[in-house]
């Protein structure tokens, strides 16, 4: 079988999958659980051996005209270079984990049968986005993703949280995307086609006509899809949708297809050097105000949300320097621990029965509980933090080394300025990511106080991926060597200078955060009996968002947290994502809704008057009209000969003023 062949197979299988569980889910439940799992898990097989016989040489093309539109072709193409196949391998490892995971951590919900064909879906529509050639194509996959994330997001729509959570990431997606879509049509109008190879090809003469407003409208639309400054309020609230989902979200879907996109179309943003810059600031807004943020969020999956914009950052601000190989290899190593860390952090919740870190830390033995769990997640978060030798350590350094050269001014295309905001701002994001990550560890596992909940051992199928998943979280940075052959051949390797800078920023952020845990465990009195903690605190008890057992929260007394004291007087600004949605509400929700309200008004009481009143005329007119129509034939005489008499005074009255004239 062709290698095309098999690339065609790789999307085309999740999507029967979803189709056919769409179908026939409910009606026949038994094939639930294999529809969701074998077309994934087949598509991930085959995403190896496309990867394998790509094997980094040249791009594999090939591509049919759908349907005649004129001038500017849709085709339907595959565009398969070292970057699509490696992603792709990403998304089906990803995706097979996340569905395995879900038989179990979903077994009893009603709704499971709808929610594992959106995500076989959602699944396919990533793997569309990586493998088409064609930008008509890739934005089909685009657009899916965002209506999948609807639903999924919205999984416990019976919750306020989850029906605000779901309609806010549509809309916001969406409102990136009417620019996204526009640039779109602009950059074909340009190249003359939407085949992403002939749009390189114009790029490289120098045909672009447009550069900077093209760049900058696509820009929009990916740091919506991307969680980027200032589109980036969605993606924490998402985090109502069920933990797989999240990760799913997180770690090889949806937000990895925005940086996906600029890496494939890197060349028409490095045509124009404001786009570069304007990409450098936001990369660096985003990480540093992330970071921030992650240090102050009490539920679990919040922290990993920014943790999540933060990275992403990281990727964005690769970009900015020129370097797509340090942002996809960051993109795969943050996909491998983030799916780890939030199916990880879902294992938590279901021991735990809440998402606070507060209640968290007022757990004993929680550790011990979920060994599994723990260790894992120890190994999620040291990658997360960039300690070495885990893989988080060499796709940041490889961030690092990119921001380092731009800003020495050896880049060919990013300018110092840029390299130098990147260098900066991903030093400070790396001893904040420690810190925060070294906080959710503290607070999670080193509790004290009540005894942790007893449920038994957790299901093989979710404590069995996050094993599978902390390999190449420890591993992935040995691949740093061989990956070069699929990323351009560009070395990914670390240098002193950004090594001292990176892992010492991250040692002082968890030495720091360590020992502001401890005054604060000492300050607060952590250890006191469970009944003393709930009857000093019984009315902080924190909002269970995501519980799957049937036993209570545990009361949360005055926990302890380093990041309160990292932060200061920003804690409370931090915890509300500095303010944000406020922000947007003042400027954009109340507006829309007073506008709104004035229609509404002109629509009832101005349009609706006119309506009313074109129908009440004609109806006082016709009930004048039947008064009149008595059947007495005197009356008709009467009113005839009243009618005669004054029309013949009018004639004569007419007949004298003309004669007088």
């Amino acid at each position: 079988m062709s290698t095309t062949t098999l690339a065609v197979l790789v999307p085309l299988l999740p999507f029967l999958g979803a189709l056919t569980g769409l179908l026939f889910g409910r009606a026949a439940p038994g094939f639930v659980r294999p529809l969701a799992v074998l077309p994934t898990l087949a598509a991930a097989v085959l995403a190896v051996f496309v990867a394998v016989r790509q094997g980094g040489g040249p791009a594999i093309e090939t591509a049919t005209e759908l349907t005649p539109t004129g001038s500017v072709p849709i085709e339907l193409s595959l565009d398969l270079d070292g970057f699509a196949v490696v992603v792709a391998v990403l998304v089906g490892v990803v995706a097979t984990c996340v569905q395995l995971y879900s038989t179990a951590y979903l077994r009893e919900d009603p709704r499971y049968p709808s929610y594992a064909a959106l995500v076989s879906l959602f699944t396919s529509a990533m793997l569309l986005v990586v493998y088409s050639g064609d930008l008509m194509v890739l934005l089909v996959g685009w657009e899916i993703m965002g209506i999948c994330s609807y639903f999924l997001v919205g999984h416990y729509w019976e919750t306020e949280a989850a029906r605000s959570a779901s309609l806010k990431a549509f809309l916001v997606t969406k409102l990136g995307d009417v620019p996204f879509l526009i640039g779109l049509f602009a950059l074909a109008t340009d190249a003359g086609s939407f085949q992403i190879t002939k749009i390189l090809g114009t790029v490289a003469s120098g045909g672009l006509d447009h550069p900077t407003l093209i760049a900058l409208l696509l820009l929009a639309g990916v740091a919506g899809k991307s969680a980027q400054f200032p589109l980036q309020t969605w993606l924490p609230d998402a985090m109502a949708g069920p933990t797989p989902v999240s990760a799913l979200i997180h770690a090889a879907t949806m937000v990895a297809a925005g940086v996906y996109f600029i890496a494939r179309l890197l060349p028409v943003f490095a045509a124009s050097q404001v786009a570069l810059v304007v990409m450098a600031v936001m990369a660096a807004t985003t990480m540093v105000g992330s970071g921030l943020a992650a240090l102050a969020q009490d539920d679990i999956k919040r922290v990993l949300a920014y943790s999540t914009i933060g990275q992403l950052g990281y990727m964005t601000g690769a970009l900015a320097v020129g370097d797509r190989g340090a942002a996809v290899f960051h993109l795969l190593s943050h996909g491998a621990f983030k799916a780890l860390l939030f199916l990880g952090a879902g294992v938590i919740i279901h021991a735990a029965g809440t998402n606070s870190l507060a209640a968290m830390s007022r757990m004993d033995g929680l550790a011990k509980r979920i060994p599994d769990a723990f260790w894992t997640m120890t190994v999620g978060l040291l990658a997360l933090a960039a300690i070495p030798p885990f893989a988080g350590f060499f796709s940041k350094e490889a961030v690092l080394v990119a921001a380092e050269h731009a800003a020495g001014g050896h880049s060919d295309s990013a300018p110092s300025a840029a390299g130098w905001l990147v260098l900066v701002a991903g030093v400070l994001t790396a001893l904040l990511t420690a810190a925060y990550a070294t906080r959710l560890w503290l607070m999670a596992f080193r509790g004290r106080g009540a005894a942790a909940p007893d449920h038994g051992k957790e299901p093989l199928a979710m404590t069995g991926v996050l094993w599978l998943l902390a390999i190449p979280s420890v591993a992935f940075g040995l691949a740093a060597g061989p990956l070069a052959d699929w990323f351009d051949g560009k070395e990914l390797s670390p240098t002193l200078t950004t090594s001292i800078l990176g892992t010492g920023a991250a040692a002082i952020g968890v030495m720091l955060t360590y020992a502001l845990w401890q005054r604060a465990a000492a300050k607060d009195g952590i250890g006191v009996p469970a009944s003393v903690a709930a009857a000093e605190s019984a009315a902080e008890t924190p909002e269970v968002a995501e519980v799957t057992h049937d036993h209570p929260a545990v009361p949360a007394g005055p926990a302890p947290d380093p990041g309160r004291a990292l932060l200061g007087p920003l804690y409370r600004h931090a915890a509300d994502g500095f303010h944000l949605d406020a922000v947007y509400d003042r400027l954009f929700v109340r507006p829309v809704r007073a506008a709104a309200g004035l229609v509404r008004f002109l629509d009832r009481e101005v349009v609706e008057a006119y309506v009313q009143g074109a129908g009440i005329g004609p109806r006082l007119l016709g009930s004048l009209v039947r008064r009149a129509q008595t059947g007495n034939v005197q009356s008709y005489l009467s009113a005839l000969l009243a009618g005669a008499v004054v029309l013949a005074i009018a004639t004569a009255a007419l007949a004298n003023v003309n004669a007088g004239s």
